[in-house]
């Protein structure tokens, strides 16, 4: 709360769960949030073997209620605007690759009246280059569209958050389906049977359509939705898996029938 700061003082604190939120009461001064999340040593290296520099990646979503303050992202000794007072409530993402140290500095903005006023959000601190999976809005360019290659097909099937085969989708940016059988889930996302499966966001412009046949739904968990990595047919899929377990390259086991 706010009301147990002095005016114009900085609050510092250090976010390092992978996902969680805070809220503000009354904000006042300023909150400076070190992002340093528990990584495991691989995945907090700077560089791998191929000497390919790993990201961490953060996400940012406002509450609706979100009043009284200003989030920036602070980093290399400047400021960036995130999230202005009374923002659309969507998402932020950026990247960072260590030892480069970033921070969300979250600023109260002056006001007349001492009315309540919350400045709350969630966020998610992720290891990789999350940004680059089309799973997610704040993904860019057409690698965020483009159908998946049988390399990626079977790495999503292995990593993803969920993975499940159904009939096609019925819309676009919010894709409604009936799982015939759920492979993966980590959160009870979707339920098998009926028609009522569940839903998968994707981005609006990658224009999903409904097509005959059944899928491999694959994809990540943002902010408690789920969105879609990769969809290939059924049948595709199986050709795929069978094809690399023959040579011994699947990086899994799937239940293929």
């Amino acid at each position: 709360s706010g009301l147990s700061q002095e005016a114009g003082s900085v609050e510092q604190l250090s976010l390092r769960c992978a996902e969680g939120s805070l809220e503000w009461l009354y904000p006042t001064g300023a909150l400076r949030l070190r992002l340093a999340p528990r990584l495991p040593p691989a995945t907090a290296a700077a560089t791998t073997q191929d000497r390919t520099p790993r990201h961490l990646t953060a996400c940012v979503k406002p509450a609706g209620t979100f009043r009284g303050a200003q989030l920036y992202l602070e980093r290399e000794g400047g400021l960036e605007l995130l999230l202005p007072e009374a923002p659309r409530p969507r998402a932020r993402c950026f990247s960072w690759v260590p030892p480069e140290t970033v921070a969300l500095f979250l600023q109260a903005t002056p006001h007349p009246d001492i009315s309540r006023r919350i400045a709350a959000f969630r966020y998610e601190l992720r290891g990789g280059d999350w940004l680059a999976r089309p799973a997610l809005p704040a993904a860019t360019g057409e690698g965020a569209c483009r159908p998946c290659n049988d390399t990626e097909i079977l790495m999503a099937i292995c990593t993803s958050d969920f993975g499940k085969h159904s009939p096609p989708p019925l819309q676009e940016s919010i894709i409604g389906v009936s799982a015939a059988r759920i492979h993966r889930q980590k959160f009870p996302l979707f339920r098998a049977g009926g028609r009522a499966g569940g839903s998968i966001r994707t981005p609006l412009r990658c224009g999903v359509k409904p097509g005959p046949g059944t899928f491999l739904f694959t994809g990540w968990l943002h902010f408690g939705e789920a969105w879609l990595s990769c969809a290939p047919r059924y049948r595709d899929f199986q050709r795929i898996y069978r094809g690399a377990r023959h040579t011994r390259q699947n990086p899994c086991e799937f239940p293929a029938d």
